[in-house]
């Protein structure tokens, strides 16, 4: 106990960072925002994407994920890194490799190289997210400028999220689908010029070696655990996910094992035993699925079902971008007066209504619907990110900052993950068992038409005509119907983690 007041004491008259430490807070913000673009930027990508490559429903879905995929596989291994062999350092190099792999994925010539590119960018994106959380720690040490740092960090980190569709659509409505892509080279480039020059070192003094079985086992269990999540959203369970579960199961077991029995351990496991950085974790990736998985139908819906262009469709989802960055910024003075496990309920409930309107409107659902079921939702994430990542890092030691991030940031690439899969999957699965196509439509477009809801409009153009028109409808049908299902369950995960926070957080 008498640490602990030793520490909030120490927090609390710790020297005040000057116009440079906030200049460098707005440097390492360049990195939060790209890689969080990059999660959600090809919601609205992906119908241009499946008309030019062509891609089936797997293919299209593995676009989404492989990032994802990669990227929570190596979080927690390069956060480690990072820790050891430096923080800055470990930024400078990802942003490097992640500007080069970006031109590769823009001029992607079929499905498998954009995929690989996607997968490319998971694994330098990965250098890039823990440098940048573990490195405010040691840049603002007094705690009420912290607060505020991790605030607009995880305001930043929520909304390029939700920037991902906006930004997505202006560039889609001059450029063509690879500008998705091109956009990170004039964003890193600034980066590379100004951290040398604003952001300072920072390591853990006490490093250790690194331990190549700890990293292997923890991109094996981590890695497994997002793939399985992957094959049985699209192929159902089955002996390859099983197989995929028991090698995540093994893999994590020994991970834990071998974190418990070498000295300075990559990861201390007794982190998690914390029940206040244990619950702020669950709702970062809770939260998070809310915010991709709607994304991820609320996009198309618009595009494909209403027949709204990419920049109109991404202009009705501002009101929620802003909503999300009012109510991240809006917590850091509202937890003076309330406590954070309350304020993340209560903002939490919004985004539960929000997915309950979507629900509830079904198939009279209107972008106006859309539109206000996004505002909630957006509200509720931004609360929900701030406290928990604040949560996070000020419970984790200042020496293992790089790791903790990594822990935090595996929740939210892990909840990006199984937003797409899960909930991507219901949408997927309800639209193909319930579509209803018309007598006289060829084998191979009845094929296509089953696949995905761009694939049938595709069809339906082709056939045109009575036939085609019907294609269309009975497409728009089943996926509008897919989204009422997803939207309960969206609710249903978000109100796990209302019961989370009121439990977990309540001494927080």
């Amino acid at each position: 106990m008498q640490t602990g007041q030793m520490q909030r004491i120490d927090e609390t008259t710790a020297p005040r960072a000057g116009a440079r430490e906030w200049v460098a807070l707005a440097v390492l913000m360049l990195p939060v925002l790209l890689v969080s673009i990059d999660n959600t930027v090809l919601a609205f990508a992906l119908p241009q994407i499946a008309l030019a490559l062509e891609p089936d429903a797997a293919q299209q879905l593995w676009m989404v994920d492989a990032y994802a995929l990669v990227l929570a596989g190596l979080l927690v291994a390069m956060g480690s890194l990072g820790d050891r062999c430096g923080r800055r350092r470990m930024l400078l190099i990802g942003a490097t490799g992640f500007a080069l792999v970006s031109v590769l994925a823009a001029f992607s010539p079929n499905a498998e190289t954009l995929i690989a590119a996607r997968a490319a960018l998971g694994f330098f994106g990965a250098m890039l997210m823990p440098s940048t959380l573990s490195l405010l720690r040691s840049t603002f040490q007094h705690r009420d400028q912290r607060r505020l740092a991790i605030a607009v960090w995880a305001t930043a980190f929520s909304v390029g999220s939700a920037l991902g569709p906006t930004v997505g659509g202006l560039l889609l409505q001059h450029f063509a689908w690879g500008s998705v892509f091109l956009l990170a080279v004039p964003v890193l480039l600034p980066l590379l010029v100004a951290a040398p020059l604003l952001v300072r070192e920072s390591r853990d003094p006490n490093p250790g070696r690194i331990d190549p079985i700890g990293i292997l086992l923890s991109i094996v269990a981590l890695g497994a655990l997002a793939a399985a999540i992957k094959h049985v959203a699209v192929d159902g369970p089955d002996l390859v996910a099983l197989a995929m579960v028991v090698a995540a199961i093994a893999a994590g077991t020994a991970f834990v094992r071998r974190m418990r029995r070498v000295p300075n351990p990559m990861l201390d496991i007794d982190l998690l035993r914390i029940p206040a950085f244990a619950g702020a974790i669950t709702i970062n990736l809770l939260s998070v699925v809310a915010l991709v998985g709607a994304l991820f139908f609320l996009t198309q819906h618009l595009q494909l079902v209403e027949g709204m262009s990419t920049l109109d469709a991404a202009l009705l989802l501002v009101p929620g971008t802003i909503a999300m960055v009012a109510t991240g910024l809006g917590v850091v003075r509202l937890v003076r007066h309330l406590r954070p496990h309350r304020i993340i309920a209560i903002g939490l409930a919004s985004s539960v209504a929000g997915y309950l309107l979507v629900a509830i409107a079904g198939d009279d659902l209107t972008p106006l619907h859309v539109a206000i079921a996004y505002l909630l939702l957006g509200a509720g994430v931004g609360a929900a990110e701030t406290l928990s990542n604040e949560i996070v890092i000020s419970t984790a030691p200042p020496a293992k900052a790089g790791a903790a991030s990594a822990v935090s940031e595996t929740a939210y690439e892990l909840g990006a993950v199984l937003g797409t899969a899960v909930l991507g999957g219901i949408v997927s699965a309800v639209y193909r068992s319930t579509i209803a196509l018309p007598e006289g439509l060829a084998a191979t477009d009845a094929a296509a038409a089953r696949e995905t809801l761009a694939g049938a409009l595709d069809v339906a153009e082709r056939v045109q005509g009575e036939l085609g028109a019907a294609v269309a409808e009975a497409a728009r049908v089943a996926f509008d119907h897919g989204a009422v299902w997803t939207s309960v369950t969206g609710a249903a995960l978000v109100v796990v983690a209302i019961v989370v926070s009121l439990r977990a957080l309540r001494r927080a």
